[in-house]
């Protein structure tokens, strides 16, 4: 008996069709299936970027600083974190040391309110003409330059104002607040509209627990 062979590779007695799969004979061969040509083909390994050998973030390009932690491809050191500086100092410039004063806040006294913990301190340069203490409001139209709303919550909206005059003297006025704007160690605050000239080393005392020392350049 004459045997053909498919393209499958079957052996088959029919010389047309393949009495096994049914493929015509002499035809061309079946395509592999989806699964037989993933199992055939060669898999390829997308190559994978640097790793920070730190914190283990994928580096972006070339990089020089991981864009999570800061460790310098480069160097192979981590950042020396330092606090940053609210605002610029300009050498030559009035600067204001900002700080959580515990005596200040024992004087005020106000009950439910508790003095923060972990504050450092803060400096500002005394840009003149003025600069305004207060809180940050969009509903209430003030942008002060300093601006309090974030870490006193007796500061008034607009607070005080400090003012450089012709003589080169920084004079502060208390703009109708609330709690009212101390200087140094005086037991009666500024009332509103009134105003006084500032000298090195003076204190002006804000909010329930707010200080600001002022430093000449």
């Amino acid at each position: 008996m004459s045997s053909f062979t498919c393209p499958s590779g079957h052996a088959s007695t029919e010389a047309d069709y393949c009495d096994t799969c049914g493929a015509k004979i002499g035809g061309p061969p079946p395509p592999l299936s989806s699964s037989s040509s993933e199992e055939s083909a060669p898999r390829t390994e997308l190559p994978k970027g640097e790793l920070c050998p730190h914190c283990g973030t994928p580096r972006a390009g070339s990089a020089r600083f991981c864009e999570d932690c800061g460790y310098d491809h480069t160097t192979g050191k981590l950042p020396q974190l330092t606090e940053a500086l609210p605002e610029p100092v300009t050498p030559g410039e009035w600067t204001a040391t900002l700080f959580a004063d515990p005596a200040y806040f024992a004087m005020n006294a106000v009950e439910g309110v508790t003095f923060p913990a972990g504050t450092g301190e803060r400096i500002v340069s005394l840009t003149p003409p003025q600069m305004r203490i207060g809180r940050k409001s969009s509903s209430k139209g003030t942008s002060p330059e300093i601006d309090l709303a974030d870490t006193d919550p007796g500061v008034s909206h607009n607070h005080a104002l400090l003012t450089l005059n012709v003589d080169g003297v920084w004079l502060v006025t208390d703009l109708g607040s609330t709690n009212g704007t101390y200087i140094g160690d005086e037991d009666q605050p500024l009332s509103a509209g009134q105003s006084r000239a500032l000298k090195d080393g003076d204190q002006v005392h804000v909010g329930v627990w707010t200080t600001l020392t002022l430093h000449a350049p």
